[in-house]
């Protein structure tokens, strides 16, 4: 059995912290795990041609960049996910459902990705705007000041929830959302391997 999960989330919601709970969890049951972060690909890349300097610059770029870099990181994804051995084995993908560029918003899951990556389960991990602000101010090691706005939080979730359902009815994957309340996070974790089991 191998899985492809895509997970989404805003800056600040503990996408990562789920994550590797989650993992884990799944390392108990039996499971091989593989977690790649899909920004990390692309700023591999982009650092290497000195295009940007850090990872939140990469959704600065011009949009035709931004396209053809998506496409060929998801299919580098896909192929380390099938050079793993046969056997159980779930390979997540954290990513973006949105990017926010000068020219608007980018679909982080257009169709040329999801048909790269072909996942089985999309994932939105969500948090409440206070809680969101109150991570960001305690993580030091990201710029997140044009994700600062209550207002602008509240409607990117909104946003995030309709570009993850469109990317699940595109792609045939399930859909969950999964809400990681503050010092809740293994309880987050639990929900996602339910759905990943069920799948």
């Amino acid at each position: 059995m191998r899985k492809v999960v895509v997970a989404v989330g805003l800056p600040g919601v503990g996408k990562s912290t789920v994550l590797s709970i989650a993992s884990e969890r799944l390392r108990e049951r039996g499971y091989a795990v593989r977690v790649v972060n899909f920004g990390d690909f692309m700023l591999s890349y982009l650092l290497q041609r000195g295009i940007v300097r850090s990872r939140d610059e990469i959704r600065k770029l011009p949009l035709a960049t931004q396209r053809e870099l998506q496409e060929l990181t998801a299919r580098a994804i896909r192929e380390e996910f099938e050079g793993v051995p046969e056997g159980r084995f779930v390979g997540i993908v954290d990513t973006h459902a949105v990017i926010r560029t000068p020219a608007g918003l980018w679909p982080g899951l257009p169709l040329n990705v999801l048909r790269e990556l072909r996942p089985d389960l999309i994932v939105v991990i969500e948090a409440s705007p206070e809680e969101i602000l109150s991570r960001q101010l305690r993580d030091s090691s990201r710029v997140r000041s044009d994700y600062s706005s209550k207002q602008l939080l509240e409607e990117l979730l909104t946003t995030y929830r309709y570009y993850a359902i469109v990317s699940s009815v595109i792609s045939g994957a399930a859909l969950v959302v999964v809400v990681n309340r503050e010092n809740r996070a293994a309880q987050a974790a639990e929900e996602l391997v339910r759905a990943i089991e069920e799948l």
